[in-house]
């Protein structure tokens, strides 16, 4: 993200020598997500980051698809997939393609033992249930329900949970993740007609050097593969870093809403975008004005898009039988909108407190194996009366 940030101790040049108390050098790392040619960070590690001690053997975590091709609605029951102790075989990919894999997960425990890169995807974490803290070498984000977590390709890092009660959706995008260029000045400031500012993005604070010598495993997830490798130095060892690629919070509770007069389109909802991807809230508003407005979507076609819905909390007028943690998938090809009877029970209506995430995906989705376990099949004839 373009907005420049520090935390800790860092010398007054880059690429300078920067030497500790016992005038040994800082070991200096540049973090960057697209090479040399977009945004960065350097960090300051008490040792280098590169001291190897033991590899373990890799294991396959990629999604098994069970359905590449297919043309009807789809709903899935996301609170369905059941709670597992360990974070990382809580994470369950419902639905992929090229660009993006979306992700439930409901971990119990809190990551001890290890620590965990996604060396493939920018990771897009949405906190449905549960509060702890994301801990990073950039320090700590403290989080809970609503929150994003916006955290960079590459990052290092654990999650303490408060509770055992955690629901948790997830994209994971193979493309950074930014926020939507229309909203952006051409120097990177979030402009005046942006649904947030920067004020509501809130950076790592607590920044802790765990200066440590020991055996540190990191899971890195490559290609659908982990590869446990353990280091001799604590990951976050860091003494200081500054720059504009670190992990950030937002709250969907801070997004304020577009209206109008008559029924807004999707995009006035648009939060993050990826390659081929955009994230959008749907957040409590005032409905549309006019005195013939109809509050309900209308019917509308998905020729360039897969819409996913998912569903946080609230009610949702042009849905019947809503429930927290549903998605559902309205992909490319065939039109949709409100179910039988919702447009006429609109009318009059003055507001609307429903909360859901959408994303759009403009390469079509495919369906996973863990997605068929949890699906609704009744949902394809629901606009049936």
């Amino acid at each position: 993200m373009p907005h420049y940030y520090k935390l800790g101790q860092i010398p007054h040049k880059r690429h300078t020598q920067f030497r500790n108390a016992d005038g040994r050098l800082y070991s200096e790392q540049l973090f960057s997500t697209e090479g040399f040619s977009s945004n960065s960070s350097l960090l300051y590690h008490c040792h280098p980051p590169t001291e190897i001690v033991k590899v373990d053997e890799p294991y396959s975590v990629a999604p098994k698809v069970a359905e590449e091709k297919m043309l009807k609605h789809r709903s899935f029951q996301g609170f369905k997939v059941q709670p597992e102790d360990d974070f990382m075989k809580s994470r369950k990919a419902v639905l992929v393609n090229n660009d993006l894999h979306i992700v439930l997960a409901a971990p119990r425990k809190s990551m001890e033992d290890y620590f965990y890169k996604n060396a493939d995807a920018d990771e897009m974490i949405f906190v449905h249930e549960g509060s702890g803290v994301l801990k990073t070498q950039y320090g700590q984000l403290k989080f809970g329900y609503g929150d994003y977590l916006v955290v960079p390709r590459g990052t290092i890092y654990q999650i303490t949970f408060d509770t055992e009660d955690n629901r948790l959706f997830i994209v994971e995008s193979f493309s950074p993740i930014r926020y939507p260029k229309r909203y952006l000045s051409k120097y990177g400031q979030l402009l005046e007609h942006a649904p947030f500012c920067e004020r509501d993005i809130r950076q790592p604070e607590q920044l802790e050097t765990i200066d440590q010598e020991g055996d540190f495993l990191i899971r890195i997830k490559k290609k659908g593969v982990v590869y446990p490798i353990h280091y001799k130095h604590h990951p976050f060892d860091v003494i200081g870093w500054d720059g504009c690629e670190y992990p950030f919070a937002f709250s969907i509770h801070d997004f304020e809403p577009i209206t109008g007069r008559v029924h807004q389109p999707p995009p006035v909802h648009q939060t993050f975008e990826g390659s081929n991807f955009v994230v959008c809230s749907f957040c409590p508003r005032l409905f549309d004005y006019h005195p013939e407005a109809i509050p309900a979507p209308y019917n509308h076609s998905n020729i360039d898009s897969d819409e996913v819905l998912y569903y946080v909390d609230g009610d949702f007028m042009s849905r019947k039988h809503v429930v927290r943690g549903m998605i559902t998938l309205h992909p490319a090809g065939i039109p949709h909108g409100p179910h039988p009877g919702a447009v006429e029970k609109s009318i009059g209506a003055k507001e609307t407190k429903e909360l859901a995430v959408m994303v759009d995906t403009f390469h079509p989705l495919q369906i996973t194996e863990a997605a068929l376990g949890i699906e609704d099949d009744s949902y394809v004839m629901s606009w049936a009366e």
